[in-house]
């Protein structure tokens, strides 16, 4: 039996696994305090209304399980952030540690998250408690609409609001989708761009179980894009976020069909700029189509 699948962690409808008891017993004693106390006092403050103690309360929780994991963090252009506006925030996705790595930006933050995620154990009761935005990527126009009404009532609370425009998190290849620029530029809110690279490498799921500590993640905060400016710029922003994530270190994750799967049914798009990979994606799906 391979070792790591000798230390499972439950942090979900998925199981976490790691490879030493050391890690385990680390993580298990972090997850303790996370899912047992400090879960209950985060969800008390969302459901009583008080945003100032629910976002103090989510640091304290990010930076708990960081710490646990071993994470280092390396954060560029906070200066390039006035903590006094809000913004529609766009970062990479890589996985499900993104959001801890942005709580490290000096915003109240709001997130959208698929819907799934809200009939997590565990999960699902504090983004249901703290008025996290639930989206269903197959939900076409009503998924927008859905992301504006959370947009709207992050900016009535004085919050930034984030949304991963990749909704996907097979890899640096995933295409932006237009939602969150339209949104900006609707409510006359900045787009901040956000790279963040590395978080792949801590807990890669759904591909592959494990958890890895000790592992260096990327944050780089662009220049934020004037609500007016969204939508026409948001193919060079793409361009320039996607640049950026390849040319330093840590490296993004990268799609590879053969190893991840081809996710028949799920939607997403491969950006045109990865001509191979775009190619082999549409071919397959025509060979594969009405089967």
């Amino acid at each position: 039996m391979p070792t790591e699948q000798r230390y499972p962690i439950a942090f979900s409808k998925g199981t976490a696994r790691v490879d030493d008891f050391a890690s385990w017993a680390r993580l298990t004693a972090a997850t303790a305090v996370l899912f047992g106390p400090l879960r209950w006092m985060t969800i008390a403050a969302g459901r009583l209304g008080r945003r100032h103690l629910l976002h103090g309360l989510e640091r304290m929780w990010a930076d708990i399980m960081m710490r646990a994991l071993g994470i280092s963090v390396t954060v560029s252009g906070l200066d390039r952030v006035d903590p006094d506006r809000e913004y529609v925030i766009v970062p990479l996705h890589e996985g499900l540690v993104d959001p801890l790595v942005i709580t490290r930006i000096p915003l109240h933050l709001s997130f959208a998250a698929r819907d799934e995620l809200f009939g997590w154990r565990f999960l699902g009761s504090y983004l249901s408690a703290s008025e996290q935005t639930s989206v269903s990527t197959r939900s076409g126009p009503d998924g927008f609409r859905a992301l504006l009404r959370g947009a709207e009532a992050a900016f009535d609370r004085s919050e930034s609001f984030v949304v991963f425009p990749q909704g996907s998190i097979l890899g640096i290849e995933a295409a932006f989708y237009p939602g969150p620029f339209r949104i900006a530029e609707k409510l006359d809110r900045p787009v901040l761009p956000v790279v963040i690279t590395g978080t792949h490498r801590v807990w890669e799921y759904p591909y592959r179980p494990v958890v890895r500590r000790h592992q260096h993640i990327r944050l780089e905060i662009l220049d934020p894009i004037p609500a007016p400016r969204a939508v026409q710029e948001m193919r060079s922003t793409e361009r320039e976020m996607k640049r950026i994530a390849l040319a330093g270190a840590p490296l993004p994750r990268r799609y590879e069909p053969d190893r991840d799967g081809w996710w028949d049914g799920h939607p997403f798009r491969i950006d045109d700029d990865f001509t191979g990979l775009a190619d082999r994606v549409r071919d397959h799906r025509v060979s594969t189509a009405g089967k």
